[in-house]
């Protein structure tokens, strides 16, 4: 009788890793390689996506989608720049030019972040792997920077005829006639040394970012295990099960190599997909906000306390001060060589980072996210709504607020216009034609490894990777399962010898 339940319940195993892994095999199959697309950006950065094949909420509306980040008068002219490159116009906006003869190929090498005007007239433009320099024959030349490795541009600003080039974790400053750049490594706040988030830890984890460039490669082999794993688990489903020697002799490797690599892979395969399940909701919210302690021998302890924390860097001509946001915050610096002071008033601003940053009237600042967008006197420390013009409420919850801000523009004659992720603006009119414009492969990967370009799922897509995580975790202890069973049955047969 115990033996019967024993192969009653190794034939449940069996059916449960059989059917979750059949149903699951795309899905795992699209988390892998699209984990490894993001795990090396600047390697796929010159590759694009034809929009036309993508869902439709992924076509470019009235510049929604980061598409119309900000704008810059320039000879009379207005440019307009986001995340596919650079556009030429007027204030009447009638007609929009493409200006991006000189930037790499790939959408991802034309995400601009900024665009500055020089007192000397000379026009530059950061994008996010790189800064260039508008040419006399208008052809956009790439400027020497020296970037730490996977480091992102975040930010560009002027101050007199000084260009300050702000990264994730350095500062880069120049003077005309900006030939060279000084590397800046900011000081440490005076008030507390910065520690990183438990989630961006968990982050760098998933990742292998955590070890380096070695722990990305031991991630980048359990991805392509994962692969071998689901291929195999499939065609060995697929093989006939009667029939001739060739079949079932692939059967029987194809069995023995899966059971063999998933056995060995199995702890970092396991590690993988609970810290890939902790990067989103509902786990999401229990690391979110949790501050974690730097790690000995891993970039958490780099001698750089602001290593990957950098976000932009503006002079307040008001306060006669830096103010710098990062990751932590907002914080007030005298010179660029002084430490920090963290401000006591934090205006609101979305954990995925401002996408408008502009001085007003010379005494207030501008700030828009994913949270909205808040006018900010610091002379007072008054923030107030800019649609509802009420003190500013802060919100707990989603990263995403009901104005979900991506980009503005002061230089239209149509007034400021304040533009949407989502919806866009109606104030000035798109091209037809920008509707279609290539997305970078990147992001492409960014869409399907968190499940929203299944938009098929509706509001559940903010569940997906908690459902198709637990079906994977499900899926490996059932494999696992079955091999202590076998293990079983082999040592009774042993024993009845």
């Amino acid at each position: 009788m115990k033996t019967r339940n024993k192969r009653v319940k190794k034939s449940k195993w069996i059916k449960h890793h059989r059917y979750f892994g059949l149903v699951f095999a795309f899905f795992l199959l699209m988390f892998c390689v699209s984990g490894i697309v993001l795990n090396h950006p600047s390697m796929f950065s010159h590759i694009n996506v034809g929009r036309n094949i993508l869902p439709q909420q992924y076509r470019f509306d009235k510049w929604n989608n980061g598409l119309m980040r900000g704008t810059i008068k320039w000879r009379n002219k207005v440019l307009v720049y986001g995340n596919a490159g650079v556009w030429l116009t007027d204030s009447s906006a009638k007609a929009f030019m493409d200006f991006n003869r000189g930037f790499p190929q790939g959408v991802d090498n034309r995400n601009i972040r900024g665009m500055a005007v020089m007192p000397s007239g000379e026009l530059f433009a950061a994008g996010q792997y790189g800064l260039f320099r508008l040419s006399e024959q208008k052809t956009w030349q790439a400027v020497n920077l020296a970037l730490l490795h996977d480091d992102r541009i975040v930010d560009m600003a002027t101050r007199g005829d000084t260009l300050v080039v702000t990264t994730r974790s350095q500062v880069f400053v120049a003077r005309a006639p900006y030939r060279t750049f000084q590397c800046i490594e900011l000081a440490a706040p005076n008030d507390e040394a910065p520690r990183f988030t438990l989630f961006r830890t968990i982050w760098w984890l998933h990742s292998g970012e955590l070890f380096g460039l070695v722990g990305k490669l031991i991630v980048d082999v359990v991805g392509l295990v994962l692969i071998f794993l689901c291929l195999s688990g499939v065609v060995y489903w697929l093989l006939p099960r009667m029939g001739k020697k060739a079949h079932m002799a692939a059967r029987q490797w194809l069995f023995s190599w899966h059971d063999r690599v998933g056995r060995l892979t199995l702890v970092l395969t396991l590690l993988v997909c609970a810290t890939g399940w902790m990067l989103r909701p509902p786990l999401l919210l229990l690391v979110a906000s949790v501050k974690a302690p730097a790690i000995p021998f891993t970039k958490t302890s780099a001698d750089n306390v602001w290593y990957d924390k950098l976000r932009s860097l503006r002079w307040d001509e008001r306060m006669h001060d830096w103010l710098l946001y990062t990751s932590d915050g907002f914080y007030s610096l005298s010179t660029l060589s002084s430490a920090p002071s963290k401000l006591v008033v934090q205006p609101p601003v979305s954990v995925m980072g401002l996408n408008v940053q502009k001085t007003m009237d010379g005494d207030y600042w501008l700030l828009g996210s994913f949270s909205g967008l808040y006018i900010w006197q610091r002379s007072t420390g008054m923030v107030i709504d800019y649609f509802t013009e009420m003190p500013a409420q802060v919100v707990q919850g989603s990263p995403v607020g009901a104005n979900a801000v991506s980009g503005f523009s002061s230089d239209f004659a149509h007034g400021e216009c304040v533009v949407n992720y989502g919806t866009g603006t109606d104030l000035v009119p798109m091209p037809q034609w920008m509707a279609s414009l290539p997305m970078s492969l990147r992001n492409v990967a960014l869409e399907i490894h968190t499940g929203r370009m299944y938009t098929f799922l509706g509001p559940t897509s903010v569940l997906y990777v908690f459902i198709i995580g637990f079906a994977i975790l499900w899926c490996l202890w059932s494999g696992w399962k079955i091999r202590v069973r076998m293990n079983e049955k082999k040592r009774q047969k042993a024993n009845e010898a």
